[in-house]
């Protein structure tokens, strides 16, 4: 697979309203995180929370242990995950996402810059001030993209819901909580227990009594 060519290095977008593609984004040089959405900049505001950080590490050791052998592969954020819709093409490609943790299953998706093409599970953990761009514009560019499961963890709730894609559309589980054990139906034989994803969370903090910002 042909390497992205790096341009020269420049410091920041020089608008955040401005349509841009993958060949901007390996242009720019930022101190926090960005995302491109359909051509749109989504910048990370702070660092992730201590509650979405453990759920992190407690489902990505699980995901990446269990797959030791096997043909997919885990891998966490940050990592690129470029989901083209016209072509591979640098300048075509308007979308780069860091999902949390991502299962690839086709090695020809990986190279050097990460994931080009739609990974087969994605899990986002949801932070405060981020659920609008979690639910709402990921939710459409994975659905469009072709993610097959599409977890959504929201850790202060303790709850987990799994997208589907069926016939090109997301159907949604029930809500998952503590006390169930969760499978996947791309990762064969995957079991991941949400007592001990939330145990250490749940019954430390009490719940927050202002709803996250979107």
């Amino acid at each position: 697979m042909k390497k992205p060519e790096l341009p020269n290095k420049v410091e920041e977008p020089l608008s955040e309203y401005g349509h841009y593609t993958y060949a901007d984004y390996l242009t720019w040089q930022m101190d926090e995180m960005v995302e491109l959405i359909k051509g749109k900049i989504f910048k990370q505001a702070a660092a992730p929370r201590v509650n979405h950080q453990r759920v992190l590490a407690m489902v990505f050791n699980t995901i990446y242990n269990f797959l030791k052998g096997q043909k997919c592969e885990a891998f966490c954020a940050p990592f690129d995950v470029r989901l083209p819709v016209k072509s591979k093409r640098n300048e075509d490609i308007d979308t780069v996402v860091q999902p949390d943790i991502c299962v690839i299953c086709d090695p020809e998706k990986i190279d050097e810059f990460g994931c080009i093409g739609a990974p087969d599970l994605i899990i986002e953990i949801l932070s405060p001030g981020n659920n609008r761009k979690e639910i709402q514009n990921k939710y459409e560019v994975y659905e469009e993209s072709g993610v097959q499961e599409y977890w959504v963890i929201h850790p202060n709730e303790c709850t987990l819901m799994i997208y589907t894609l069926v016939e090109g559309k997301y159907l949604p589980s029930k809500l998952f909580t503590i006390g169930e054990i969760v499978e996947s139906k791309i990762i064969s034989d995957f079991k991941l227990d949400l007592t001990e994803v939330f145990e250490n969370i749940c019954f430390q903090f009490p719940p927050l009594k202002q709803p996250f910002i979107c």
